[in-house]
């Protein structure tokens, strides 16, 4: 029997603490009618019994207190809710009780924006993380030794988990299930809870707004010029020129703001432009491709799908309001 233990932390989404509950228990359902045994006892663990959730609209009844739980062998932490320093701050408690379970072999499992309370605990240091791509510039503030990649909607490394954002999670939920049980299993719930397996990068749904919660003035400048000239060819050497700055210094110092070189900035700004173009329906892939700035369809192509994980085609197909190219 797996052990699992849902944390209810203070300030948490509902949806993301009912939901694993919600599936693996419904997997010991379909192990029973498959005549064989249940697998998961599954419990919501808090710092009290019954924990209120937004505003106090929904309150959650918790199984047990940390202080009962002296192993388990999954801990999932749910999505916060709101300002994630004082969500952190609110639920520092859990902190040693998640650490102490690690170290006699649990493992641990973020959803979404739950990173922020794993990180929290120091065991993400040096290790792979995803979150929600929106809250990706906060974390790298606040937990700047984790390895943040926000593309990814699931990560796995040294029995420590984590999803991408909002209702991603389900992915690494079934990720889990198939880890537990087999890959049979995770399909028959992925059939039943109406889920996409198997999908790997939340890069479709990322929107670009330029990481500009820094101090560097120029490399600030720098970015607004690239965000107001989205059909032009800029070269790193012009940018540098632009603001004054020595291309050598100028690179490391928009990477150290950005987290982006120079022409990945530029790149990444086209294609928040061309992912616009070709939701609204009205340009082909051709015309937009010569809206962002680029000629060359193959060169185009593969940028975007670099970016997006998505052809550009493929993307219009599913995003558009219903136009074909």
């Amino acid at each position: 029997m797996k052990h699992i233990s849902i944390l209810v932390p203070e300030s948490s989404v509902l949806v993301s603490i009912g939901d694993p509950r919600y599936l693996f228990t419904a997997a010991n359902m379909f192990l029973t009618q498959a005549g064989r045994p249940p697998l998961f006892d599954v419990n919501l663990v808090a710092l009290r019994r019954d924990v209120g959730l937004d505003q106090g609209l929904f309150t959650v009844h918790a199984d047990a207190l940390i202080d009962d739980v002296q192993r388990t062998d999954l801990i999932i932490i749910p999505a916060l809710f709101g300002d994630v320093q004082q969500a952190i701050a609110a639920n520092e408690a859990f902190i040693p009780w998640i650490r102490r379970q690690y170290e006699q072999g649990a493992e641990l499992a973020s959803l979404c924006i739950g990173a922020f309370l794993l990180a929290a605990t120091g065991l993400l240091d040096g290790k792979k993380c995803s979150t929600h791509w929106a809250y990706s510039g906060l974390f790298r503030q606040m937990f700047p030794e984790v390895c943040l990649v926000d593309d990814k909607i699931v990560t796995e490394e040294q029995h420590i988990y984590s999803s991408g954002g909002a209702s991603s999670y389900w992915n690494l939920l079934l990720y889990l299930l198939e880890k537990y049980t087999d890959r049979g299993m995770a399909i028959q719930a992925a059939k039943y809870f109406a889920i996409e397996i198997d999908r790997g990068s939340q890069s479709a749904f990322m929107i670009f707004n330029g990481q500009k919660h820094h101090d560097d003035e120029p490399i600030r400048q720098a970015q607004h010029f690239i965000e107001s000239h989205v059909a032009d060819r800029i070269s790193v050497d012009e940018l540098a020129a632009r603001v004054a700055i020595g291309r050598r210094n100028f690179e490391r110092r928009f990477k150290k703001a950005t987290h982006n070189t120079p022409v990945e900035y530029i790149q990444r700004v086209k294609m928040e432009a061309a992912k616009k173009h070709l939701e609204t329906g009205r340009l082909n892939v051709n015309e937009v491709m010569y809206e962002v700035g680029y000629s060359d369809l193959k060169a185009f192509r593969s940028v975007f799908k670099k970016v997006t994980g998505m052809a550009p085609l493929q993307y219009r197909n599913k995003y558009s309001f219903g136009a074909s190219n």
